[in-house]
């Protein structure tokens, strides 16, 4: 599947089976996350209101109201009515959405841009906590069937922490199709033990009427925010849907939902509420101990397996997110491996899946057990929804073309909803709330520092620029030695001489028979097509340009590209071609456009990115690479 919104409607509707896999899939990897939190939403909302809660029928009823609705207008009306169509030519998620909204607006303005970055960022703060506590949640239904294995709770969940992560080098395909049927199961166990409770206590089926949870909150104004707090554990995954709507198209996952994902659920939490109901005051963990006992160990074990699942959402999510932050230059390049040949958007990133590996198991030695994770969960993603919000206003109104009135009666209720989980969230700041919004603050600042000394590096060498048309026509009066082959000299600047081209005369004061100035943009849609691709124009019998433009979900190949090129004229071999690059050794200024220090990050970043060899895939016997030093 690639990211054209067209191709994935033309696998929707077209191929039947390939549409099957695909609901399969999204299954497995989209709703994975939000799949597990009926492991520990409803009883950190018991918990929560336990505070003054007298343990009647009013209360839980209240409490199982809230989750429901939560559940009905954030996931099922927001995104997957609304936000899921905000897609960028077939791709999703935050960075997708900025663009979106800034290419739609003329002066695309930096605001549009800072919420893109702070939005990307909260979502990598939610993507280290998530593994966390769904698999440590699981774990824990242990203690329940066996309580012997208490002490080995956390031991056990580092050492599935770290299998899930090692399997993540096969590739979301092959784990989607491996986890995809485990999830359904899941899906189905959890339908099914909560009806057998509904049955039981069907009473509990009035909590769909929403002023009982308003009454709640009414009722227990006093501890209504640390509720909220709790209750949002049930809708945490929903941005997966967005994230990851590249990987498998919309209709699949608006499909997975209605038909299979929301029901169970909905079932499920019931289920829970009917349990309680029928044994107010003696429920400490309400999913392991409604399961009948000979029902217990497996569902700890299909658990387990869930949350493992549950964790490939946002890992993948994360993977996804970090590439367009690389393309669209908001951070350093990364290694980047794509894992199929088929699918654009499933890629493994080495050095990505080695840092959340560790902050994951940090987290779990750390804070030891899910109810304790639970305080650090939720500020990243409901921080992350209202920038989705926000962002999803402009798309309204600048691209659907809404009216006024019309896009602020949906976006107004989300945003107070949103705003709602925010401030409920934020109490929790000290209780654990503080680690998404540290690891949040750090990748902003890195993209920030990144953002900022890029356009450093461009001040200072643009004063030492030669324009190209000046070199061309000098070129053109003198005679120079010329060498059989071709010379693709590589430059970000368009209007520019590149900088390998200057240094070759320099030192080697010979030109090749044929000689390309070639620039590489990335395009704000995620795909470009390849009639689209390459510019190409022959200024002189010597001199030729090229402009090589990929989207920003796309696997920069130049000499891929180079060979469309050759029809419009140029008879591209690889054999016969020589790729020159400057590489610049950078040092800090006291005098410099950012302080010292954050000087020393930025040259930290820029030597640890991949070489310009590596990322746009050059043969690395045909590469000459020429040392400049800039002081910025």
């Amino acid at each position: 599947m690639t990211a054209s919104g067209s191709t994935i409607d033309g696998i929707d509707h077209a191929a039947p089976k390939n549409f099957r896999i695909l609901v399969l899939g999204a299954i497995g990897v989209v709703y994975g996350d939000i799949g597990t939190s009926p492991i520990y939403a409803f009883r950190e909302a018991l918990h929560a209101s336990s505070r003054s809660s007298d343990g009647t029928s009013t209360e839980v009823l209240g409490l199982l109201s809230l989750i429901v609705w939560a559940l009905t207008i954030v996931v099922a009306i927001k995104y997957v009515g609304f936000v899921l169509k905000a897609d960028n030519k077939g791709e999703g998620g935050t960075l997708s959405l900025m663009t979106l909204a800034m290419n739609s607006l003329p002066s695309r303005p930096v605001w549009v841009l800072v919420l893109g970055i702070v939005g990307a960022s909260l979502f990598l703060g939610d993507a280290i906590i998530t593994p966390a506590i769904s698999v440590l949640s699981a774990v824990e239904g242990l203690e329940v069937v066996a309580p012997q294995f208490a002490d080995w709770v956390v031991a056990i969940t580092v050492c599935i922490i770290v299998a899930l992560f090692f399997v993540q080098r096969f590739g979301t395909g092959r784990v989607a199709s491996v986890f995809g049927p485990i999830t359904a199961l899941w899906f189905l166990a959890l339908g099914v033990s909560g009806l057998g409770h509904i049955i039981d206590a069907p009473q509990v089926l009035v909590a769909l009427d929403p002023s009982y949870g308003i009454r709640f909150l009414i009722d227990h104004a006093h501890i209504s925010i640390a509720v909220l707090g709790a209750v949002f554990l049930a809708v945490t995954g929903a941005e997966a849907l967005y994230v990851d709507l590249g990987h498998f198209g919309r209709r699949p996952i608006v499909f997975a939902w209605f038909v299979l994902v929301f029901p169970c659920l909905l079932l499920n939490y019931f289920g829970q509420g009917a349990f309680v109901l029928t044994h107010l005051g003696h429920v400490e963990h309400p999913f392991f101990e409604m399961q009948p006992d000979w029902a217990r160990l497996p569902m700890v074990i299909l658990a387990t397996m869930a949350t493992v699942i549950a964790s490939q959402a946002v890992i993948s999510g994360a993977f996804s997110l970090m590439s367009q932050a690389m393309h669209l230059n908001l951070l350093p390049r990364f290694h980047v491996h794509h894992t199929s040949d088929t699918q654009a958007g499933q890629i493994f990133m080495p050095q990505v899946n080695f840092l959340l590996l560790v902050s994951v198991i940090l987290l779990v030695i750390g804070f030891k057990s899910s109810s304790a994770l639970s305080a650090a969960y939720g500020i990243a993603i409901t921080g992350e929804m209202l920038v989705t919000t926000v962002l999803l206003l402009v798309v309204m109104r600048q691209i659907w073309r809404w009216r006024v009135i019309a896009a602020l009666a949906v976006v107004v209720p989300l945003f107070i909803i949103d705003a709602g989980f925010f401030a409920a969230n934020v109490v929790k700041f000290p209780q654990g709330g503080w680690v998404p919004a540290v690891v949040a603050i750090l990748v902003a600042f890195v993209m920030q520092t990144w953002i900022s000394g890029r356009k450093l590096l461009s001040d200072r060498t643009k004063g030492e620029d030669v324009p190209l048309e000046f070199l061309l026509n000098n070129l053109t009066k003198k005679k120079h030695n010329t060498v059989p082959g071709t010379a693709v000299f590589l430059t970000s600047e368009v209007a520019g001489a590149p900088k390998a081209l200057l240094h070759s005369l320099k030192h080697y004061k010979v030109l090749h028979e044929h000689n390309v100035i070639l620039s590489v943009v990335t395009s704000s849609s995620p795909v470009v097509p390849n009639e689209e691709k390459i510019h190409f124009e022959s200024y002189n019998p010597l001199f030729s340009r090229a402009i090589v433009t990929f989207g920003y979900m796309e696997e920069p190949n130049i000499p891929r590209a180079l060979i469309l090129a050759r029809k419009l004229g140029w008879k591209f071999d690889i054999m016969s071609t020589s790729f020159f690059l400057s590489r610049r050794t950078i040092k800090p200024s006291v005098k410099g456009g950012m302080p010292l220090w954050q000087d020393r990050v930025f040259i930290a970043l820029a030597r640890n990115a991949s070489s310009a060899t590596e990322y746009f895939q050059l043969p690395t016997g045909r590469v000459v690479e020429l040392g400049i030093q800039v002081t910025i």
